[in-house]
């Protein structure tokens, strides 16, 4: 078994991994946590589900908070006796990046990048619902080849409670009707539905650009991932399958890649 954390800005997701498949999965804050807090909070959660620490051959990390990155090695070392796979440079991922600068590109965002050409083996977008919405393009050679990031959901909800006056914070949720009759339910429908919107543009227009650089008749998949992909991507017209556990099969599969 490998244990594999995806750490994002808001969140970071934990996963036992088992020949490609996810066992379990825990959502735990992203916070500063010393080596030994890390280390038991991971050994609680293992237990919680009666697994032990001898049964995991590697641990495969992908962070986008370098402040949390030095206990999280630390403790995969005290802790489980084991050296992290930290997705970075110098990782082989067996995807060419063919962006202008390859160093600045997410470490996530190459992790669901290859995930998704393994699973899908054609040009494929993926659309990730982090703190920051992304969309990541893979051409049917399996080369990166860019994408777009965007406000994320719960940034474009805390920015319209934080910056007015007399609108409240409201939950995520999906409405059945866009004219809202009271102001919670026109909130709720302008953030819903205003949010479809952006990803289905974004998608629709990643795809239509890749197509005419591979060829009008090329097919594209676009695949949602993150926290909210079951909420938002479902609406999407535009996205083609969801996949909640993208990053952490990536994860995975670079940790085979690398042995």
């Amino acid at each position: 078994m490998i244990l594999v954390i995806d750490v994002g800005n808001t969140n970071t997701v934990v996963g036992v991994l088992l020949e490609g498949k996810v066992v379990e999965r825990w959502r735990i804050s992203t916070i500063s946590r010393t080596t030994d807090e890390l280390g038991l909070l991971l050994l609680q959660l293992l237990k919680h589900r009666s697994l032990l620490v001898e049964q995991f051959q590697g641990v495969a990390v992908s962070c986008v908070v370098p402040s949390v990155l030095y206990a999280i090695e630390k403790a995969a070392k005290r802790y489980f006796n084991l050296t992290a796979l930290v997705v970075s440079k110098g990782v082989r991922t067996g995807m060419r990046v063919r962006t202008d600068n390859p160093r600045e590109v997410g470490a996530d965002r190459i992790v669901n990048a290859v995930a998704a050409f393994e699973r899908y083996k054609q040009a494929v977008i993926v659309v990730d619902f982090g703190t920051a919405t992304t969309l990541d393009c893979v051409s049917s050679k399996g080369d990166y080849i860019g994408g777009a990031i965007a406000p994320g959901f719960r940034i474009s909800a805390e920015a319209l409670f934080s910056k007015t006056a007399k609108l409240p914070k409201v939950e995520v949720e999906q409405t059945e009707k866009v004219i809202g009759t009271n102001t919670i339910q026109s909130m709720q429908a302008g953030l819903y539905w205003g949010y479809v919107g952006l990803v289905e543009e974004l998608a629709k227009r990643c795809k239509a650009e890749m197509r005419e650089s591979e060829g009008s008749t090329s097919s594209v998949h676009c695949v949602a991932t993150g926290g909210l992909s079951h909420l938002i991507g479902r609406s999407c017209s535009e996205i083609d399958s969801i996949d909640g556990d993208l990053t952490l099969y990536g994860l995975w599969l670079l940790f085979q890649r690398n042995r």
